[in-house]
């Protein structure tokens, strides 16, 4: 790559850079550095227009809600749909925002592993083992993390086929085995890998993959990708509200970047940091699938009517989520009240 001509050189020389704003969730950090520094180097040999960008990382459901108290980014790259459907019913952003980028605007995908210590001591090899008396689990906290909600639906999932209340109750006995429920999916590793709580971490299979490798072969964890399995989509989608604001060359710079994200060399830096990289998009697998069993995959469209009626029904106030966390925690104050641990 001789990067960069000299003739786009001058000419970005002499022009104040682009900036963009990209707000996207915790576990994507690196993902992004790596795309955007791609981006800047292809768009500048290209158009000769530098493009800076401000990153932004935080927990989905938090990032949703800084655009809509006015953060002013010109892109979202979130963690579940309905993150960014909030932000379109707030006016930001178009309602068909799905039809901006190939595949629906899902850039990647991933879904859930179930972390474990050294050897396995638990014997955690299926959904079923999360239920065992005396588990540590450790999650993030649905009220302000995508990945919480994917796993919740992911446990929901796991039952669904028995009805309900047989799922419900299911739910119920993980939760009641959950230690600490941090913010994020970066803050829930945290917790894991350096506090080393818990006897089991919940997270996305990425997170997993990307922990390891900052950790190292000496100290990174055995995992388990239980099937059936939620198909975790992650959409992006320009912020039209912003973007409106601002001179054409931005909302060109920023569809150009949206575009190159569902590129098959930007594909592969997504599996780098252990995304699964769609088929249609990108033939060469991630490395950390190979060898791997293959996993029945199921999708929130499909098996529970979209994220709408999955909010409605689970996340909603008052719904399932709030009535099982409500019972557990009832019962662990009964349980502190009695002196147990």
């Amino acid at each position: 790559n001789p990067g960069p001509q000299p003739l786009a050189l001058l000419a970005a020389a002499n022009k104040e850079p682009l900036v963009l704003t990209v707000a996207s969730f915790a576990v994507t950090k690196l993902a992004y550095v790596r795309l955007t520094k791609l981006f800047r180097e292809k768009y500048l040999q290209e158009k000769g227009v530098d493009v800076r960008f401000r990153l932004t990382f935080a927990g989905s459901g938090v990032q949703a809600r800084a655009v809509i108290d006015g953060l002013p980014a010109d892109m979202v790259a979130l963690a579940l749909p309905l993150d960014v459907q909030k932000i379109a019913d707030a006016g930001l952003l178009s309602a068909n925002w799905q039809k901006g980028f190939p595949l629906g605007s899902v850039v990647c995908e991933t879904t859930v592993a179930l972390v474990v210590r050294p050897g396995n001591p638990k014997n955690i090899q299926s959904w079923e083992d999360l239920t065992q008396p005396g588990l540590q689990v450790i999650v993030a906290n649905p009220k302000t993390a995508g990945v919480a909600r994917w796993i919740f639906l992911a446990l929901w999932g796991s039952k669904m086929k028995k009805g309900a209340a047989a799922a419900k109750e299911y739910i119920t006995k993980v939760f009641d085995n959950v230690l600490v429920q941090p913010r994020d999916a970066r803050e829930a590793s945290d917790v894991f890998y350096r506090q080393r709580l818990g006897d089991v971490l919940l997270t996305y299979e990425n997170e997993v993959v990307l922990t390891n490798q900052v950790y190292g072969p000496e100290k990174a964890l055995p995992y388990v990708v239980p099937s059936p399995n939620v198909r975790i989509e992650c959409p992006m989608a320009l912020v039209d509200k912003v973007l409106d604001a601002r001179p054409a060359a931005a909302r060109e710079a920023a569809h150009a970047f949206g575009k190159f994200c569902f590129t098959p060399e930007a594909q592969v830096e997504f599996g780098r940091v252990g995304f699964r990289t769609n088929r249609k998009l990108c033939k060469t697998p991630p490395a950390h699938l190979a060898g791997q069993p293959q996993i029945k995959m199921w999708t929130v469209d499909k098996e529970l009517g979209g994220w709408g009626s999955a909010q409605r029904r689970f996340f909603d106030a008052g719904e399932i989520l709030d009535q099982i966390q409500a019972d557990v925690g009832a019962r662990k104050a009964e349980a502190r009240k009695a002196g147990k641990k």
